[in-house]
């Protein structure tokens, strides 16, 4: 699609920052071995590289096409990085070119997300994750604080147990000064039956432990270290090699939606886990899967309550059936077929299954008590990451289509360092294009770039932005809505 505006001239007629919630950084593999080697030592660094850089990448790679399809392994991400923009490539593992660079591409201010980092957080082995977790969080404030105006870059927070959530959110925030952390969307736990006896299926019969409803252990703690610490959960995990997004041979096949079924589960576990409820200052953001599925679950969520309440319930009670009416009109309507047979039915179809009554509200641990909870959670909790060029970012302001008539709160992430992203020069005047095309208005483009990313990340850091490029602005916008 031919473009008409520039990204710098967005940036000019729109009159107000772009902020970026979604760049990347690609590491420098040698300088990264050196931060992982100061952290753990010469061994672990080793036994990093031996796992295949902690996400397996390598294993793939290791194995023969009928390997892989014997052992259904997924085929990773190849060919990640542009590479025929010998500039862009650069820029993303450059911080100084990047800082240098970002008045072309029309943003203000970007929040750096990592590449391998992402991959850090699903390690297996406790050690080397957690000192792979830190050395790229030592590296990322290393190698921003220069360029603070500019740029900021989150702490990596693995979560496979609430105490190593916690000491790291302190290590990074408290010690290292970060202001903005990534957080694991979920954690792979083996099926403890399975474990027991064929410990080797371990790889194919496992749960995803979400953190809130049926897990082995109490996350409250991290989501209290969050709001102390005035940082904002955000999930940006994958989804590849879940269910049907495991070919051994397509790549694209697997990486289609996978990062909003992945930000569908955090976000479908967490308020059914009812922690915006016990948790309302925190805003919670999911990365780079879009707000198409944010709009389908919030209206999903509707739906299910309004149905399955513990009040409404009450109309699919098997009690509540009139069994003598029933069998009057099988037998007059049903003749032979079902009338004369009704009773070769087993119990279970007049009856139903016993239910244990206290598992019958399934919204107990939610605390919505109304349709409006629901509404509420999705105005003020959730956030959802958008890149410039998905159209589908217009539903979230689309208030005839969304029930309660809610806008809910897309965050511009530009992806740039990826392959989503060959010109980064496109990123802002891609994200234009909807208001060039009448689908959304310049307020909207407003609040996909600038309020909402403020709102967000300055929730409870009202100095998030203070001695950055958008001091000023971001502290009249939080000012001015603080008056109403």
């Amino acid at each position: 699609m031919a473009h008409t505006t520039t990204s710098a001239a967005v940036r000019k007629r729109c009159g107000h920052p772009i902020i970026d919630s979604d760049g990347h950084l690609v590491e420098f593999g040698p300088l990264l071995f050196d931060y992982i080697k100061e952290v753990g030592g010469p061994k672990l660094l080793e036994r990093y590289l031996q796992s295949g850089i902690g996400g397996g990448l390598l294993a793939w790679y290791q194995q023969s096409p009928a390997q892989r399809l014997h052992r259904r392994l997924t085929r990773p991400p190849w060919w990640p990085f542009p590479a025929r923009n010998t500039l862009d490539r650069a820029t993303a593992t450059l911080p100084r070119l990047l800082h240098e660079r970002l008045p072309e591409f029309g943003l203000d201010f970007t929040v750096l997300y990592p590449t391998l980092g992402l991959f850090a957080l699903v390690i297996e082995d406790a050690e080397i994750r957690r000192a792979v977790c830190r050395a790229f969080n030592v590296m990322h404030a290393d190698l921003v604080r220069e360029y603070a105006d500019r740029m900021t870059a989150v702490a990596v927070i693995p979560m496979h147990t609430p105490e190593e959530a916690v000491a790291e959110l302190e290590y990074a925030v408290g010690t290292l000064g970060l202001k903005a952390i990534l957080m694991a969307g979920h954690v792979r736990r083996a099926v403890p039956a399975v474990a027991e006896k064929v410990p080797e299926a371990v790889r194919y019969a496992y749960w995803l432990d979400t953190f809130t409803l049926d897990g082995i252990y109490n996350y409250d703690p991290v989501w209290a270290k969050c709001a102390e610490l005035g940082v904002m959960p955000t999930f940006h995990s994958a989804g590849m090699g879940w269910g049907s997004r495991n070919s051994p041979t397509n790549y694209v096949f697997n990486h289609l939606g996978n990062f909003a079924a992945a930000g569908e589960a955090t976000c479908r576990a967490l308020i059914m886990g009812g922690v915006p409820k016990r948790f309302p200052t925190l805003k919670f953001a999911f990365l780079e899967g879009g707000v198409g599925w944010g709009c389908n679950l919030y209206s999903d969520l509707l739906g299910h309550f309004q149905k399955r309440n513990r009040q409404h319930l009450e109309h699919y009670n098997p009690e509540a059936l009139d069994r003598a009416l029933f069998i009057e009109l099988f037998r007059n309507y049903g003749g032979e077929r079902f009338g004369e047979r009704l009773g070769e039915a087993s119990g279970g179809f007049l009856a139903g299954m016993p239910e244990d009554p206290a598992m019958l509200d399934e919204f107990a641990h939610s605390g919505i008590e109304r349709a409006e909870d629901i509404r509420d959670a999705f105005r003020s909790a959730f956030y959802f990451g958008c890149e410039a060029e998905d159209p589908m970012n217009a539903w979230a302001f689309n208030t005839k289509v969304n029930p309660m008539g809610l806008r809910l709160n897309p965050l511009f992430g530009s992806d740039i360092g990826h392959w989503d992203v060959p010109d980064m020069k496109q990123v802002s005047q891609e994200a234009w294009e909807l208001v060039e095309h009448g689908i959304i208005t310049e307020a909207d483009f407003r609040d996909f770039v600038f309020a909402n990313p403020v709102h967000f990340w300055a929730a409870l850091n009202p100095d998030f932005f203070k001695g950055t490029a958008v001091e000023a602005e971001a502290a009249l916008l939080l000012r001015t809505r603080s008056e109403y």
